[in-house]
């Protein structure tokens, strides 16, 4: 008989709540000061970052080899026979690298690594994807066939209040930036198929770029049934609004929240608004 362990990152940026319900496993990434460092959303909320940044803008680190062999080994000790690790985009992080290559390692148990080529909840999705198979007790084999189609039909865009953080975390990727921000043109962010940011479209202004966005998540879903989350970043009445918008969209089935982890919050500094959305 399988045991079916769900394995995930801090960067899912599912509620709390949600993953002590269904049991999932969260390796915490780390946030780096140069005298000190936090285990993401363990040790330090999002609020603490932000109020930071005048005196430092942190780094951030990905767990240890010799953390994803603890949980791994312990997972082992309580009888999982298989694990489904899914992480953030091998584009933006090294963490599904080093969760890969110690799952390589240990002897025992079973243990598959999924590239979500996305992060936040375009990560959550497929995580929550895996735990509705266990539930289901669908075969190890078919939750990894419904995860993997999930990380195909979910897509993630997001504006930001400025690119200054992506630059200094050296995650701009496809993003170009100077000539832009002269002119107050405001990319809409989306990840591509190498799990790496790209400019989707190119919007004059903050409110004409939220706006864009949401015409972009209207147009991307007709004729799809889908759920939606809208992430935020210091920016909650923007994100407020947004949901009132989605909401009003009769293909939504379920509309998901929350703010984005400390790890996010270096890398893209405040006033990020995200939408997800994963068709079913």
């Amino acid at each position: 008989m399988s045991k079916i362990a769900v394995v995930t990152d801090s960067t899912c940026d599912l509620d709390l709540g949600v993953i002590r319900e269904n049991g999932i496993h969260v390796l915490p990434l780390k946030v780096v000061y140069k005298d000190r460092d936090y285990k993401d959303r363990v040790e330090i909320t999002p609020e603490e970052v932000y109020q930071s940044f005048e005196q430092e803008v942190p780094k951030t680190s990905m767990p240890s080899p010799g953390e994803v062999l603890e949980l791994f080994t312990k997972l082992k000790e309580e009888g999982f026979t298989h694990v489904i690790a899914i992480h953030v985009s091998s584009g933006l992080s090294g963490t599904f690298s080093v969760v890969k290559q110690v799952a390589e390692e240990i002897k025992g148990i079973t243990i598959q690594v999924i590239d979500s080529k996305a992060l936040s909840m375009g990560l959550g999705f497929p995580v929550l994807e895996a735990v509705k198979g266990i539930k289901a007790n669908l075969p190890f084999e078919k939750i990894l066939e419904r995860v993997n189609s999930v990380v195909q039909r979910m897509k993630v865009f997001f504006v930001l209040g400025t690119l200054e953080y992506l630059r200094q975390g050296g995650r701009m990727g496809y993003v170009s930036a100077t000539l832009g921000e002269i002119l107050q043109l405001k990319p809409i962010v989306s990840i591509n198929e190498e799990g790496k940011y790209y400019t989707f479209a190119k919007v004059r202004g903050r409110k004409q770029s939220l706006s864009k966005m949401f015409e972009i998540l209207q147009e991307q879903i007709t004729g799809k049934i889908v759920d939606v989350a809208v992430m935020q970043g210091a920016a909650y009445d923007e994100a407020m609004e947004l949901i009132q918008k989605v909401k009003g969209l009769k293909n939504v089935k379920e509309i998901f929240t929350n703010q984005i982890g400390p790890v996010l919050v270096v890398h893209t500094g405040p006033g990020l608004v995200g939408v997800a959305y994963c068709e079913k």
